[in-house]
C-alpha cells in the first residue's frame, strides 16, 4: 500500500505542488527587488492572524489572510512613503508578528501542538476546504505573475524607469505585496509559516546558477519548486518529519548540487579548448588537407 492511497496524503501533495509552482513565480520578483526576507516577515504577521482566528473561534486561514494582507500593504506603504527604511519595517513585522501570535495563541484554548502545525506545516491538517482555497488562490497568484511578467519585471528592475514609461508602479507594488501575503497564508498548512519564504527564494537562487534570461529563470525555478515540494511531501510521509522542513532541505540540496555542478562545468569548459588544441595542432590538420 502506497502513501498516496490515503486522502490526506493526496491533499497534501496537490497543495504542495500548487505552492511549489506559485511561490517561485512570485519569489523571482522579490529576489529581483532584494526583498527576499519579506515572506518571513509576513509569515510572522500571519501567525498573529492565526492567533486571532483561534481566539475568536473562527477560521484561522481567513483571519490570517486578512491580517497578513494588511501587514504587507503596511510594509509597502512605509517603504514607499515613510521615513522608516524597508529593512526596519520588516524587522517590526518580524518581532511584532511573532509576539502577537504567541500571545493570542496562548490566550486561546489551543495547544502548542496546533501552533507547531501552523509554523512548520502538517500532512494531516489539509482539509478538502483548505485544498480548494489553496487551488483557487494559488492559480490567481500564478496567473497574475505570468500575465504581468513584463510590467512586474520592469518595476522590479528599475522603478524610476517604470514610472517614466507610464506603468502604474504603486499599484503593481501593492499587488506584489498582497500576492506575497496570500501565498504565505495558503502555504501555512503544508509548508508552514516560518519556511514558506524559503520556497520563494531558494528555487530562484538555484535557477540563477544555470540560466541567464528572466523567463528561463522563472521556468526553471518553478520546476525546482515543484520537484522539491513533491519529493518533500513523499519523504515526509515516509520518515514522519514536518513537511515544510523536509521540502526546504531538499530545495537547498538541489541548490547546492546545481551550484557545485555548474561550477565544475565552467571550470571544465575553460580547460577543454586547451586540451583539444594540444591533441590536434593546426599544422597536423594542414598536412592532412595537403594530401
Amino acid at each position: 500500500m502506497t502513501l498516496f492511497q490515503y486522502d490526506f496524503m493526496l491533499r497534501a501533495l496537490v497543495g504542495a505542488l500548487i505552492i511549489g509552482l506559485a511561490a517561485p513565480a512570485l519569489g523571482i520578483y522579490l529576489v529581483q527587488r532584494r526583498l527576499s526576507l519579506i515572506g518571513d516577515g509576513i509569515g510572522h504577521v500571519a501567525l498573529t492572524g492565526v492567533g486571532v482566528g483561534l481566539l475568536l473561534q473562527q477560521s484561522p486561514v481567513l483571519t490570517a489572510v486578512i491580517v497578513s494582507v494588511a501587514g504587507a500593504i503596511g510594509v509597502e506603504l512605509v517603504r514607499e512613503r515613510g521615513r522608516t527604511s524597508g529593512d526596519l519595517a520588516l524587522a517590526l513585522l518580524f518581532y511584532g508578528g511573532i509576539a502577537g501570535g504567541v500571545v493570542l495563541v496562548g490566550l486561546s484554548d489551543s495547544t502548542s501542538a496546533n501552533l507547531v502545525q501552523y509554523l512548520f506545516g502538517s500532512l494531516i491538517t489539509t482539509t478538502r476546504g483548505d485544498l480548494v482555497v489553496i487551488a483557487v488562490l494559488g492559480v490567481i497568484v500564478l496567473v497574475a505573475m505570468l500575465a504581468l511578467r513584463q510590467a512586474l519585471f520592469a518595476v522590479s528592475h528599475d522603478e524610476e524607469y517604470a514610472k517614466v514609461s507610464g506603468l502604474p508602479v504603486r499599484t503593481l507594488n501593492l499587488m506584489v505585496a498582497v500576492m506575497t501575503a496570500v501565498t504565505v497564508t495558503i502555504a501555512m498548512r503544508t509548508v508552514g509559516l516560518l519556511l514558506v519564504s524559503a520556497l520563494m527564494v531558494v528555487p530562484v537562487a538555484a535557477a540563477q546558477q544555470v540560466t541567464r534570461g528572466f523567463r528561463s529563470t522563472m521556468g526553471v525555478a518553478m520546476l525546482i519548486g515543484m520537484v522539491a515540494a513533491a519529493a518533500g511531501v513523499t519523504v515526509s510521509g515516509e520518515i514522519d518529519t514536518p513537511p515544510g522542513a523536509t521540502i526546504v532541505i531538499l530545495a537547498i540540496a538541489v541548490f547546492l548540487a546545481i551550484t557545485v555542478g555548474s561550477t565544475l562545468w565552467r571550470v571544465l569548459r575553460r580547460r577543454l579548448p586547451a586540451v583539444v588544441h594540444r591533441v590536434e595542432p593546426p599544422d597536423v590538420v594542414l598536412e592532412v588537407e595537403a594530401r
